[in-house]
């Protein structure tokens, strides 16, 4: 067992759903986050009261899952990363798991 991690921007919400579905991660927990691409030091320092927001929403998942589903994974989104239009692929790591309960 291992865990995976991946980030995406709002905007591929869906499509991680849709990509966690192909891969049989059925498991899996999600939160909402708030990406920088800059330093939060550079943001502060832009104003006092900026006017813009300087993070990016974006959602984390992840899953303690089997190799094959994450290697599948790892297929689907390597592919979907080929196709995108924007700066902002999707992200993901593996954890080995040493110990569980």
């Amino acid at each position: 067992m291992k865990l995976i991690i991946v980030t995406v921007v709002e905007e591929y919400h869906k499509d991680i759903l849709q990509l966690f579905k192909a891969a049989k991660i059925n498991n899996f927990s999600e939160s909402d986050i708030d990406g920088y691409k800059n330093s939060p030091e550079l943001l502060v320092t832009e104003s006092w009261f900026p006017m813009r927001k300087g993070a990016t929403d974006s959602r984390m998942f992840f899953s303690f899952t089997e190799d094959d589903k994450i290697e599948e994974a790892f297929t689907l989104i390597k592919e979907f990363n080929k196709n995108i239009v924007t700066l902002n692929p999707i992200r993901a790591i593996v954890v080995p798991i040493e110990k569980y309960i």
